[in-house]
């Protein structure tokens, strides 16, 4: 049984990297092709979002995977038990809240890192905080953002401090929630990984570093392809009239641009473009929602922690990171 199920996994792999060297080796092929001689508008809709989303994403999986295999292969436990306060966990929260600013990694691609960092040994708290922050405090998405929003700066700086205050919430909670619990699955082919690379001191650094990385990204690939997929058919099928005419409310807007973030899946990188395309439309409250709520979590994010995480932790990270970043985002606007 173990091996027909190491097969499937093998293949599963196999196909994934067959179907990424070919969109790459076809994009512009893919770019001149009419598809709409073939298939019907909705379709055509379908298959063009999840193609984007895919290969939007895929870059970015690739920076999270080698972050995460350099952070097995070079980061010791004991470093990580010396650089983390665990006698403080809430006064660790905002040394946390900056080093996820300084990585410039995107909410599909830190999974793996927040999931690594976990099992070197950071508290779960943290590693979520840094999870949280990294898709948007860090200086990619910062100078994206103020090229989107140019002429509303209120968006810019907004963006950042409420995500910054969000963070720090978000851990506190967590923490007090969860507590010092183990949240990520336990995997037979972790352990086998784990074991081997102990044992082969022959293996270069390098190596090692291409095998976890390689398995981290096969790993994900599958829950990426499936997110898309499922991305691109609510996009195509939603009701955006209606959405529009919600978004505008400053009490509903914030949710519905909140589900809205949620079921769009888009890149930290990219998503302030497409929020300023709505400028006219939403209100300034619930474009902070759409941006502040999606890059931390949002369909495709989900499957990826489905992926690593416990159930019972995804759902409460969902509820915690949907409340907080709701009351945050609805109590600015007083201000």
């Amino acid at each position: 049984m173990k091996e027909l199920k190491k097969v499937g996994q093998d293949l599963t792999g196999f196909f994934l990297f067959v179907l990424i060297i070919g969109l790459f080796l076809t994009g512009e092929f893919i770019k001149g092709f009419e598809p709409d001689e073939f298939f019907s508008g909705s379709l055509v809709n379908v298959i063009t979002i999840f193609l984007s989303i895919l290969l939007e994403a895929i870059p970015f999986i690739l920076i999270g995977v080698f972050a995460s295999a350099l952070i097995q292969v070079f980061v010791s436990e004991r470093l990580l038990q010396r650089l983390v306060p665990k006698r403080y966990p809430y006064l660790a929260l905002l040394p946390a809240v900056f080093v996820g600013a300084l990585l410039p990694v995107c909410e599909c691609a830190i999974v793996p890192v927040a999931r690594r960092l976990i099992k070197k040994g950071m508290p779960t708290h943290l590693a979520i905080v840094i999870m949280v922050t990294a898709p948007i405090l860090n200086p990619i998405v910062l100078i994206s953002t103020y090229y989107a929003f140019q002429n509303n700066l209120t968006v810019v700086i907004g963006r950042m401090g409420l995500a910054f205050i969000a963070a720090l919430i978000i851990g506190a909670l967590l923490y007090k929630l969860f507590g010092k619990q183990n949240p990520l699955k336990q995997k037979s082919h972790d352990h086998e990984h784990h074991h081997d690379h102990e044992h082969d001191h022959s293996s270069n650094k390098l190596m090692q570093t291409l095998v976890h990385a390689s398995d981290e990204f096969f790993d994900m690939g599958k829950f990426l392809i499936i997110g898309a997929l499922l991305a691109a058919v609510f996009q195509t099928y939603i009701d955006r009239e209606a959405i529009v005419a919600l978004g505008s409310n400053d009490w509903a807007g914030p949710g519905v641009m909140m589900g809205f973030a949620y079921i769009m899946s888009l890149c930290s990188e990219a998503d302030a473009f497409v929020a300023s395309s709505f400028g006219n439309l939403f209100s300034t409250t619930s474009l902070l929602a759409f941006l502040v709520y999606g890059p931390m979590i949002d369909f495709k994010n989900t499957l990826l922690m489905l992926a690593y995480f416990k159930k019972r932790f995804v759902l409460l990270f969902i509820g915690v990171v949907t409340v907080t970043v709701y009351a945050c985002v609805v109590i600015s606007q007083f201000g």
